[in-house]
């Protein structure tokens, strides 16, 4: 099945998944996260085709969230290094390994995370940068930009989502 392009759709959840939506994708930034950086290192950790990974490696690199950093000239080779576009990532990425942590690790989670200021394992959650209050999905208001979205006009609206 062909996947579909989202280049030409006017939302911002649709351009992020045109650029990290493709399968393997997010899990080649969070090596890159745990300091993975050469193209054999992620063959190995993945078991991913090696023409998949250069796929998705030169995805990333054109999308600016990788860089490529030589550290060869004969052979040529590269590292992958994140961008602060691609650390931009970090709340996404996060976000899925808690939800996989919830709901999809029977056995426990498989990595947890450590704050290194306190020493305490680390859950993050959503704050608003204003107030630094909590933000749950009824907290918040959606406002539409007018034209923006095909379809029926959405209007301002408060998230409507089921008390936890």
């Amino acid at each position: 099945m062909e996947r579909k392009s989202f280049v030409d759709m006017d939302c911002s959840v649709a351009q992020c998944l045109e650029v990290i939506g493709e399968w393997w994708t997010m899990l080649v930034v969070r090596d890159c996260f745990m300091g993975v950086t050469r193209f054999e290192d992620f063959q190995r950790r993945l078991g991913i085709s090696r023409n998949i990974l250069h796929s998705r490696l030169t995805t990333l690199v054109d999308a600016g969230i990788l860089k490529r950093v030589p550290y060869s000239v004969h052979p040529p080779r590269d590292d992958y290094k994140l961008t602060a576009k691609g650390l931009d990532l970090w709340p996404i990425l996060t976000a899925m390994r808690q939800w996989g942590d919830q709901y999809a690790a029977p056995d426990g989670p498989p990595v947890t995370i450590t704050h290194a200021s306190c020493g305490e394992n680390a859950h993050a959650v959503m704050v608003c940068h204003h107030c630094g209050e909590r933000i749950e999905p009824r907290d918040v208001k959606l406002n539409p930009r007018a034209n923006r979205m095909p379809g029926p006009p959405l209007r301002e609206r408060t998230v409507t989502a089921p008390r936890a």
